[in-house]
């Protein structure tokens, strides 16, 4: 699909990475081609990166009461208790693009990832309740996925990772989502990282065509 989001004279770009692993990571060596790639092609690009690996508070019991609590009656506790969830979910809400390294760990995704989209996952703030069900409420985004995995098939029946990441997303409003996998590497070795990187090379000249050309 061709690129549709607005181009701004910025482009917002949020980097998550989940991958325990700094150095030798390839969800953080994917990440890496993926934002230059993106730097190459549009004239101004701001970079915010998130490193959840490097820990995130769970949702605890005085997280939930005052996320149950309406704004305007919150105290001093509450707001304090949302605090690190409200900078996680500003950063989210002013993203035009994000890019998430995430790897499969025992088939799904990182308990890093997990407690950051706990923390972004807000009702009234990223979806709200209608009559006919929830509804996102961030949409208009482009998340890039770049995955690895030593022995999953991404997308296979035991791929519990991005089918998992993929509905979320919908469920926040986010459906324009691509999945870049260097799976299989403990068997395809190389030729993991390579087609992931051929991959990236192809939607990056698909989605940002005119830019690249500018």
């Amino acid at each position: 699909m061709q690129n549709t989001l607005p181009t701004p004279p910025t482009l917002r770009v949020l980097r998550v990475d989940a991958s325990a692993r700094v150095e030798g990571s390839i969800t953080r060596q994917l990440a890496d081609l993926m934002i230059s790639g993106l730097q190459e092609r549009v004239a101004d690009v701001t970079v915010t990166r998130r490193d959840v690996a490097q820990g995130l508070p769970y949702v605890d019991t005085a997280w939930v009461n005052a996320n149950f609590i309406d704004p305007a009656s919150r105290s001093e506790a509450h707001r304090e208790s949302l605090s690190g969830s409200d900078a996680l979910v500003a950063e989210v809400m002013n993203a035009d693009v994000w890019v998430i390294g995430v790897p499969i760990y025992n088939f799904g995704v990182p308990a890093s990832l997990k407690a950051w989209i706990d923390q972004i996952a807000r009702a009234r703030l990223t979806f709200h309740y209608t009559d006919q069900g929830p509804q996102g409420l961030l949409t208009g985004k482009k998340v890039y996925i770049l995955t690895a995995t030593g022995g999953t098939e991404v997308g296979s029946e035991i791929d519990f990772a991005t089918p998992w990441l993929k509905f979320v997303l919908g469920f926040l409003g986010i459906t324009d989502v691509e999945v870049i996998a260097a799976d299989r590497g403990m068997m395809r070795g190389d030729a993991a990282r390579a087609h992931a990187t051929l991959r990236i090379d192809h939607l990056l000249a698909r989605d940002w065509p005119a830019l690249a050309a500018a």
